[in-house]
């Protein structure tokens, strides 16, 4: 992995930023820092600020495993064109379908995990997602929770930050998910930002040279090519991709 931010990487910053180029964000460690409670999560003023700008210059969009509600009211005066919720799969071509299949995974998961200490279950609709950031043992109850998970039929299970996510085994990821808002937007390059697990389906997207993939803290064993040394640096970033559409 190279850093983006380094002067050697100037030029291939540069190159995609020259063209119809569409940026994309996950928003929960990239766009905001990671918190205690997650229903407390915000981008800072600044980052607010410089994505306004940087969405006057590119088409952007943000892709994340938050419900595609929860994720609008955080992006609200942003000028972006799209937020798309659920891993990818939000909006879904059958949420009436998946919604019963998820309700019947939080039933199933509230009383398989009942009386584990400091796990929250979280349905979003379309997925959901366990947090055990607050367990006093974190390793047992991740253990606990990915064997309760992975008895739940026709699911995808995707870990994280102190989270286990419980996804449709089919449901559009977010690499499927970049490709239909590149082709949607005619744009011919993406470069995405994200800082974990499910980012990995845009990582792992075959390397045409049409795609920058940039993970938030380095990570080995990550797909993506390039990273920022941390969650901090996304302004650093964002400033660069308008410093570079905006000069002469």
């Amino acid at each position: 992995m190279k850093p983006i931010l380094a002067r050697a990487e100037r030029a291939t910053l540069a190159r995609f930023a020259s063209r119809e180029l569409l940026v994309a964000f996950d928003f929960d460690g990239t766009l905001a820092p990671i918190v205690r409670a997650p229903a407390r999560a915000a981008m800072r003023a600044r980052t607010r600020r410089l994505l306004r700008s940087l969405a006057e210059l590119y088409p952007c969009v943000v892709i994340s495993g938050r419900s595609r509600r929860d994720l609008l009211s955080r992006l609200r005066g942003t000028s972006v064109l799209r937020a798309i919720g659920n891993h990818g799969g939000e909006p879904s071509a059958r949420p009436r379908e998946v919604r019963a299949r998820v309700r019947r995974w939080r039933a199933a998961l509230a009383r398989r995990l009942r009386g584990l200490a400091g796990v929250t279950i979280e349905d979003k609709g379309l997925s959901i997602a366990v947090h055990y950031r607050r367990a006093p043992e974190r390793a047992r109850a991740r253990q606990t929770i990915r064997e309760a998970a992975s008895g739940q039929a026709q699911t995808r299970v995707v870990g994280g930050k102190c989270v286990v996510n419980l996804v449709p085994r089919g449901a559009p990821n977010k690499g499927a998910a970049l490709e239909a808002e590149k082709r949607r937007l005619g744009c011919d390059a993406a470069l995405y930002v994200g800082d974990d697990e499910t980012d990995e389906d845009v990582f792992g997207l075959p390397a045409d040279g049409s795609r920058m993939g940039i993970r938030v803290g380095r990570k080995r064993g990550s797909r993506a090519r390039y990273y920022l040394r941390e969650q901090a640096q996304i302004d650093a970033l964002l400033e660069a991709l308008i410093r570079l559409r905006r000069r002469p």
